[in-house]
């Protein structure tokens, strides 16, 4: 094992953002790599929660209250339990920043310097990241903010390792936790799918998939579902100006009932809707929902899939005259914390090695942990992965056409179809 020569000895570890599975993989695989080098691990618990209220003269992190110093025997059978050891939240350090510009403003960096000061006080070296989109671009402000400080301020490192169980994550291939997500909430599918054909109707199943189609295409094809629509299937056929117009996406599903019944004699079925739809909804229906730190709408309170599910029995009705029963169901919560699968549990353990890696024998300071083939450790600069000019992250979308999205188009029934594809048989149940 090597080591630069300004490796840290004092490492702190903050998980920010939604909870994924696998996630005390990632942390106990990280403290077990520093601990076991000699080297001190501060676990600061709740996010950025407690190091933006810090202050020197009256409000110091204590341990135990406001961060965990781990030892090897807080490590021991953490690797598959649930949840976050450490916890998490949604507190934005960099809320308001915008444009490079703006880090050196000082009103606007307050909570950044505050959280910078904290951690001088606790004499950390180094910051391991831990988190979505958002918290990895709050590790790139808090990156940028330190290169502007005077040449004699002590810099403290930043790495990110990504997590997110929505896996539209730039520069991984996939994130720890999306398996369990994908596996969790396609099981919950294949027991409504049981229940609509005992019983002759239709669900509407909502999954977590703010801002691309990996999860709910992955439950999809995992659940049998009949159809899934991301945000990438946005379209003119189904908008209105720029607007999701929910009679054409009622229509669109009302045909696929139809077509069930009428060519297959199968008076049932699933459908599986991205969350990130109803971001396209129209003003009117979005108007008073609460929005996060980082300015995402409360989406679980606009309950789309009961929505789609009312004007899709409104519109079934109208064109048959017959009443077909149609349930809205939200998933997600549910998975967030379920028992990791074990490729995420890998997956995570070798992110948590990798940051020891980067910072210690790598010496890096602004870049993501990756992964690729047989769990192969990169390490991608955050300049990669951070507008220069937004400073936001950019999303990695299901590209329409790729072999993934034709995967899903594929399995699922066609309703616009007179005949089976070629190759395909229809499904048995």
């Amino acid at each position: 094992m090597t080591s630069t020569s300004n490796a840290p000895r004092r490492v702190g570890i903050i998980f920010s953002g939604g909870p994924a599975p696998a996630a005390n993989a990632v942390i106990s695989a990280a403290a077990v790599s520093f601990l076991e080098d000699e080297r001190e691990v501060f676990g600061f618990f709740s996010g950025y929660s407690h190091l933006v209220e810090y202050h020197p003269s009256g409000n110091r992190l204590r341990a135990d209250r406001h961060f965990r110093r781990f030892d090897l025997g807080d490590t021991r059978g953490l690797r598959n339990e649930r949840g976050i050891c450490i916890g998490t939240a949604r507190t934005n350090p960099g809320k308001g920043i915008t444009c490079p510009a703006d880090l050196d403003d000082p009103q606007k960096t307050a909570r950044l310097r505050t959280v910078y000061t904290a951690l001088l006080d606790l004499e950390i070296d180094a910051l391991i990241s831990i988190g979505g989109d958002d918290t990895l671009k709050t590790a790139n402000f808090l990156y940028e903010y330190q290169k502007r400080l005077p040449p004699s301020a002590k810099r403290i490192r930043v790495v990110h390792l990504p997590k997110t169980i929505d896996n539209d994550y730039r520069g991984i291939d996939f994130t720890f936790g999306f398996f369990t997500a994908v596996d969790f909430m396609a099981k919950e599918l294949l027991n409504l799918r049981a229940d609509a054909r005992a019983t002759s109707s239709w669900f509407v199943v909502e999954t977590m998939g703010r801002k691309a189609g990996w999860l709910p295409y992955g439950v999809a094809i995992a659940g049998e579902a009949n159809l899934v629509l991301g945000v990438e299937d946005l379209d003119e056929a189904m908008m209105t100006d720029d607007a999701l117009d929910l009679p054409k996406l009622a229509d669109h599903i009302a045909d696929l009932v139809i077509t069930r019944e009428e060519r297959d004699n199968k008076p049932y079925g699933t459908v599986v809707l991205a969350e990130g739809l109803a971001e396209a909804l129209p003003a009117d229906f979005i108007a008073g929902v609460n929005r996060d730190e980082h300015g995402h709408l409360s989406l679980g309170k606009l309950n789309l899939a009961e929505l789609v599910a009312q004007a899709v029995a409104k519109r079934y009705r109208a064109r048959t005259g017959r009443v077909k029963k149609m349930r809205g169901v939200q998933l997600g919560y549910e998975s967030r914390c379920s028992a990791p699968h074990a490729f995420d549990v890998m997956l995570g353990s070798q992110l948590g090695i990798g940051a020891y890696r980067a910072l210690v024998e790598e010496g890096l300071d602004g870049h993501m942990v990756s992964v690729t083939g047989q769990l192969d450790l990169t390490y991608v600069p955050f300049s990669d992965l951070v507008n220069p000019e937004t400073m936001v992250t950019e999303v990695r979308f299901i590209k329409t056409g790729s072999d993934f999205h034709r995967l899903a188009r594929f399995l699922e029934t066609r309703a616009d179809a007179g005949k089976w594809a070629p190759g395909r048989r229809p499904e048995k149940g």
